[in-house]
């Protein structure tokens, strides 16, 4: 019967792969309401669970991902504006995290806030992912960022990995119509220096490469090798964000220097507490360069 139950296995796999696939999101939104005044408070329920099956129900990846390896991510939608009682505008907060080799920690990827948001929904309106169309505002915000957080996860375990899903976020992007983008913010280079658009841009710029291969040292032969030599790690990881520098030269202002620094911030400051004065000095003068408007909070790293 063993073998028998083997090629059955296989010829399930091969015929129906993607219901064998883990998924590679776990998401967990939250819509806050606090400006609510006509739209009825069901709506925003059925939103929660709509985004929440949008990323955790579809496979994005041709990987499979273990149960462990899932990108835990938080969603919070807060409606800034009710435009009518199915249009909205709103703010997007987006946290995804990864886990840390042989530790319990998670790791923030990416934390992030959107505040050009605007869309469309009605109560159990389904939100279904198009590769090569466009569907409707929401939908593409959203698979916009389902690519830039499995961007940032491949890029975390392999150099460069995450090319593939990036160019994916430049997909959509290039299905959004000219009309939509007009009337929504946030998709064109016009619509400001700290938009949907600009951090596409800056993870798909030549000058942001040594930034990326730095991303890439920081988690895997940094954070992901602690649990085996503390002090090598860290080194590591000194020498990585010092690779910060020459990035933040040649691209002044890149907004995934600062998407980094709001991300990674407040982890830095707890893994260099524990540094050598050298290392604390470095870590330093490189974050007050690269985080300048936030430069004091590096001083909690100590002497």
């Amino acid at each position: 019967m063993k073998p028998i139950c083997i090629l059955f296995a296989a010829l399930i796999f091969n015929l129906f792969p993607i219901f064998l696939a883990a998924q590679e999101f776990q998401v967990d939104a939250n819509i806050n309401t606090p400006r609510l005044q006509t739209a009825d408070p069901k709506v925003f329920k059925s939103l929660e669970t709509a985004i929440e099956e949008f990323f955790n129900n579809q496979v994005w990846t041709e990987d499979a991902f273990e149960q462990e390896e899932r990108i835990n991510c938080q969603i919070q939608l807060t409606i800034t504006e009710e435009i009518s009682e199915t249009k909205f505008r709103a703010e997007l907060a987006i946290q995804s995290t990864r886990p840390v080799y042989n530790s319990a920690y998670e790791s923030p990827l990416l934390t992030h806030m959107d505040k050009d948001i605007t869309f469309s929904y009605e109560q159990f309106q389904p939100l279904v992912f198009s590769e090569n169309s466009f569907s409707d505002n929401l939908t593409s915000i959203l698979s916009y960022y389902a690519f830039i957080m499995l961007g940032l996860d491949y890029d975390s375990f392999s150099p460069f990995g995450g090319e593939p899903y990036f160019n994916k976020a430049q997909e959509v992007i290039n299905t959004v119509p000219q009309t939509v983008a007009s009337s929504n913010r946030g998709w064109r280079q016009m619509d400001g220096n700290r938009n949907r658009y600009w951090l596409l841009e800056n993870y798909l710029s030549p000058r942001i490469k040594p930034f990326r291969q730095a991303f890439y040292e920081y988690h895997r032969l940094g954070l992901d090798m602690m649990s085996e030599n503390t002090i090598e790690a860290r080194a590591t990881i000194t020498k990585s964000l010092e690779s910060l520098q020459p990035v933040n030269k040649s691209y002044p202002n890149a907004m995934v220097l600062q998407v980094f620094a709001n991300t990674k911030g407040e982890e830095i400051i707890e893994i260099f507490k524990l540094g050598s004065r050298e290392e604390k000095v470095k870590v330093k003068r490189t974050m007050s360069q690269v985080d300048a408007s936030n430069a004091a909070r590096y001083e909690q790293i100590g002497n």
